[in-house]
């Protein structure tokens, strides 16, 4: 049986149609539906008994995730109560205020208080607040040094590779194969800067998911026969501001906020 690991996987298997016997908008939409668990696969009235059947443990599978999660975090949140939350600022790029660190996240204000709790005028997803309190907890503080690495020349990052380009780059290319201009459109949306073309990418855009942790997107268009083709880069510096298993799932929060904006969209 295959787990889905996002709502793109699940759209792949509609005919596409956007019949609305779902009471959906759109396929799109009801795939993201699935994939957050509002609606089951079965209610796609065009999708054949063995492909529902192929698939109907993924439910499950996402369910155990999230309590695996769950428990991550709240681990996470007891140690945020041994930091100095005031020094913390200084050395993460933050400022401190009324007992709350206050970081720019996506250029949005993120408040984290002493119990660990994450507060802000969006929303915030699960994926995201484990990067955040691990950047609270372990992060050293170092300012980017201006030089660009793929994933896989990070420190360890080659053991992660295979999981980031499925559940990260792929993902973000299916998007903006989708919706060219939305990529874009999304960055700015969360105070991302359009830069020179690296490496000739067609679309070069930096967003600072955390303060001192940029992350640069990279997307080819395709042409001339060739595929399109989605890369993130990431400054030297991030193996002092953030492990790799939270440089990870920060890019797989990415896009799942992305996926969301792209569901709305559609």
């Amino acid at each position: 049986m295959t787990q889905f690991n996002n709502a793109m996987e699940i759209f792949k298997l509609l005919d596409k149609s956007n019949c609305r016997d779902c009471n959906e908008a759109t396929c799109l939409a009801f795939a993201g539906a699935v994939f957050q668990g509002r609606k089951q696969l079965e209610q796609c009235t065009h999708l054949e008994p063995a492909t529902i059947a192929a698939h109907s443990d993924s439910s499950s599978a996402r369910t155990a995730a999230a309590s695996d999660m769950e428990a991550a975090l709240a681990q996470l949140q007891q140690q945020v109560g041994t930091v100095d939350l005031k020094a913390a600022a200084d050395r993460l790029g933050g400022r401190f205020q009324d007992g709350t660190l206050i970081l720019k996240i996506m250029g949005k204000d993120f408040r984290i208080d002493g119990q660990g709790n994450l507060a802000s005028d969006i929303h915030i997803h699960t994926w995201i607040t484990g990067p955040v309190l691990n950047y609270v907890i372990n992060g050293a503080g170092v300012t980017p040094v201006g030089k660009w690495v793929p994933f896989r020349e990070l420190n360890n990052g080659q053991q992660w590779q295979g999981l980031f380009g499925q559940q990260c780059e792929k993902p973000l290319k299916r998007i903006a194969d989708t919706y060219p201009d939305l990529l874009e459109d999304m960055i700015h949306l969360f105070n991302g800067k359009k830069m020179a073309r690296y490496e000739d990418a067609d679309i070069s855009l930096v967003l600072h998911p955390l303060p001192k942790v940029p992350v640069l997107f990279c997307y080819w268009k395709p042409e001339d026969g060739l595929a399109s083709s989605m890369n993130l880069f990431f400054d030297a510096s991030v193996e002092k501001n953030l492990n790799i298993e939270s440089t990870y799932t920060l890019g797989v929060g990415l896009v799942r906020m992305f996926e969301k904006l792209a569901l709305r969209h559609g």
